[in-house]
């Protein structure tokens, strides 16, 4: 949890480095509360009509969109790729994966243009 809450502290900080540990640390609480908030949806019949999700699922999304592309700015910053690699969503299903991949690669070693290696200062 400390890595979430990690990425909302940082949620308007573009410059630095985000190892992957709290990238996908990040991620996985994300998938969970977004779930959470698709079944809360179903349950209290929020959901729209013919989706399985609703109302607090969609404004969960909106307000989890600026800490997302942040930690993920950063992430490219630690394979040292720019922030503006980001662009490459707006091309269908090749632009994700090639995001996917890049969040999966190992992090520069020692000290690139963005700044040190997050991994030797882990939150734990």
């Amino acid at each position: 949890m400390n890595w979430y809450l990690e990425v909302w502290r940082k949620k308007l900080v573009l410059n630095g480095r985000a190892g992957r540990k709290e990238y996908w640390m990040f991620t996985l609480y994300n998938f969970i509360f977004a779930l959470c908030a698709a079944v809360l949806d179903n349950v209290f019949g929020t959901n729209f009509t013919g989706l399985p999700y609703g109302f607090l699922y969609f404004v969960y999304l909106l307000i989890i969109l600026v800490p997302s592309f942040s930690v993920t700015i950063r992430r490219l910053h630690d394979t040292g790729k720019s922030g503006w690699m980001m662009l490459l969503l707006l091309v269908p299903f090749i632009g994700t994966i090639w995001i996917f991949i890049l969040t999966v690669l190992k992090s520069d070693p020692g000290e690139n243009k963005y700044g040190p290696n997050p991994e030797n200062n882990s939150i734990g």
